[in-house]
């Protein structure tokens, strides 16, 4: 194992343990059905005759309080922000408050504020196409105001 790096003699370890060089018959038989951590830290239980999936199946159920049984209660539909109803270019612009003496540091605090409330990940999966298209042309009005500010800076 000298001259190995550290990955090659945990492989040359565990392919000694699996052929069960080293190993006797008992330990052999003992850590058959344990192999890495395929099997997962449990095993083969039922292989081993510990359990049974029936057996665990009523041990959740013979503990498991009436509440956790219980069916559970209708989640009622989130009810539409008023503010994703408004998806006109010119009602998204007024949202925004944009204004003549804006800088590219409020307008980049602009967009973040404007995501914050309306990203479509916040939203009810019923209601992100409209919060997409809000976010949309919120960013294009932005970027057409940074064009436009940039434009008067060069001047």
């Amino acid at each position: 194992m000298f001259g190995m790096s550290v990955f090659q003699s945990v492989l040359e370890r565990l392919k000694a343990e699996e052929d069960g060089e080293g190993a006797s018959a008992e330990e052999r038989v003992a850590h058959a059905s344990i192999r890495g951590l395929n099997g997962g830290f449990v095993g083969n239980l039922a292989a081993s005759g510990i359990a049974d999936s029936g057996a665990v199946q009523r041990a959740y159920f013979d503990t498991a309080s009436d509440e956790m049984l219980a069916p559970a209660k209708p989640v009622p539909k989130p009810v539409v922000p008023g503010h994703l109803a408004r998806i006109l270019p010119e009602q998204i612009a007024a949202d925004l408050a944009l204004t003549e003496i804006e800088t590219l540091q409020t307008l980049t605090d602009k967009r973040r504020r404007f995501a914050a409330e309306n990203h479509p990940d916040r939203h009810d999966p019923d209601y992100r196409a409209n919060a997409t298209l809000r976010m949309k042309i919120a960013n294009m009005l932005i970027d057409e105001a940074q064009r436009r500010l940039r434009l008067m800076q060069r001047r």
